[in-house]
């Protein structure tokens, strides 16, 4: 993702919800612009809710796609994916409520806009598969659900989809001027039972959240204050109480949701391995998750007292992380006890770092001196016929770094060599814990002219 120079933002959160098959995952992909839900003609194919982003008319928003739901039934797939709609609908701004135009109103829709009525959420009425003028009329059986007007779409097309979406962003107010609070903040993010609340109550002496050995017992997001030699920080911890009843409940929804929002608002994560089972799926994915909101990165490997280690222990559990997610060598690797309090002083003092390099700016001279040095030793390949050239580096940007290149032929830079240039840079430039983005732009005389001077 060095190619996109944007973080998250502070967004409010929009849910799609509704049965089965009725075009959730089509719209969503539509309205994140990218192909990241499923989309087969088989109903409940969405079994994980999914989260992008999108905009309209200036105003950004966050959405979740839900699997289809059947209220009331007792299917153990069902039931799952009802959890998911209700923990979606109870943490939005929004509801997008899609129903099927070609099948009309069903009894399965009546009961989600009972759930959707008692709520008491804005909800927007979505007809969708409404192909052409003729099948707009098809979604007027659908105001006796008792929601409002129904919008008439298509997810495929993308017909009329503005009026709808002039209606979501209706109910979304405009992100407030707000001061800015100057203090680090740090999200400490993993998979259930890594031992994120530990670390968060070890940092900050308080009890703050419940910790059991149950997974997922952490379920909303409580800010902790930590002051180490007289500087406060803010620690995001998806924390909160949850009854044990509740545990039943799909606890990686409540994980990635949570996880979502505390990376959007923080400026370094913290995320926590289990040093017993190591990094798995729901690690990388969280790794992922941190690297494409372009926020600081450190990885905090739990539990180490429970490893018998000699000296080479870490080095080696090191390489074999670095092996597993190559694209992220720049990430920091901690190796910590919330037990012992091990090295957890240690997560705060790279965390500051890692926020400075998030904010530094490296000049344009000393750029171009020691990078386009490099390049010009291992240009990059010819592309269709055309040799490529990078002429000029500044920094355009900070948290993240973003760097532009000026060049003959913006468009056809390598995906690989964007990768090598990345290595380059990080060579010269301790970004250490950051990700950086690259913009790349094609060179034009203004540049020329500077060239020449």
């Amino acid at each position: 993702m060095i190619d996109n120079p944007e973080g998250t933002r502070n967004m409010n959160l929009v849910a799609v919800v509704g049965r089965p098959n009725v075009g959730k995952s089509t719209l969503f992909n539509r309205l994140i612009g990218s192909k990241e839900a499923i989309v087969v003609d088989t109903p409940g194919v969405t079994r994980d809710r999914i989260y992008g982003e999108c905009d309209w008319n200036g105003k950004y928003f966050s959405v979740i796609d839900t699997g289809g739901f059947i209220p009331g039934s007792e299917d153990k797939m069902e039931k799952a994916i009802r959890e998911q709609a209700f923990i979606a609908i109870e943490d939005s701004d929004v509801v997008l409520f899609i129903c099927d135009a070609k099948d009309g109103v069903t009894p399965f829709d009546l009961d989600i806009a009972e759930i959707l009525r008692t709520s008491q959420k804005p909800v927007v009425l979505i007809v969708n598969k409404c192909d052409n003028e003729k099948q707009d009329a098809n979604s007027f059986e659908f105001y006796k659900l008792g929601l409002g007007e129904p919008f008439p779409t298509s997810a495929v097309s993308g017909r009329l989809s503005g009026d709808f979406l002039d209606a979501v962003t209706d109910h979304l107010d405009d992100t407030p001027e707000v001061e800015i609070d100057p203090r680090l903040k740090i999200a400490v993010v993993g998979r259930p039972n890594a031992g994120k609340s530990s670390i968060t109550n070890a940092l900050t002496g308080q009890e703050r959240s419940i910790v059991t050995d149950i997974p997922g017992t952490t379920r909303d997001s409580i800010d902790s204050i930590v002051k180490y030699y007289g500087e406060e920080f803010v620690l995001i911890d998806t924390a909160g109480l949850r009854k044990k009843a509740k545990v039943s409940e799909n606890i990686e929804m409540y994980s990635i949701l949570r996880t979502a929002r505390a990376i959007d608002r923080c400026d370094v994560a913290i995320v926590v391995l289990d040093a017993e089972r190591g990094l798995e799926d729901q690690d990388k994915k969280i790794i992922n998750q941190v690297d494409e909101a372009r926020k600081g990165i450190i990885i905090a490997v739990n539990k180490w007292d429970l490893i018998e280690k000699d000296h080479t222990t870490a080095d080696e559990y090191t390489k074999e992380i670095r092996e597993l997610m190559k694209r992220y060598e720049y990430m920091p690797v901690v190796y910590v006890s919330a037990l012992t309090k091990q090295r957890l002083p240690k997560l705060l003092e790279i965390s500051k770092l890692v926020k400075e390099r998030r904010e530094s700016r490296v000049s344009t001279s000393k750029l171009n001196d020691k990078i386009l040095h490099d390049l010009e030793r291992t240009p990059p390949p010819a592309v269709t016929g055309h040799d490529l050239r990078i002429n000029y580096i500044t920094q355009v940007g900070t948290e993240p770094p973003v760097f532009a290149f000026f060049c003959n032929h913006p468009d056809l830079i390598p995906s690989a060599y964007k990768r090598f240039m990345e290595r380059i840079l990080r060579k010269h430039f301790d970004f250490e814990g950051t990700p950086i983005s690259f913009v790349f732009r094609r060179k034009n005389k203004k540049w020329e002219d500077k060239d020449k001077k």
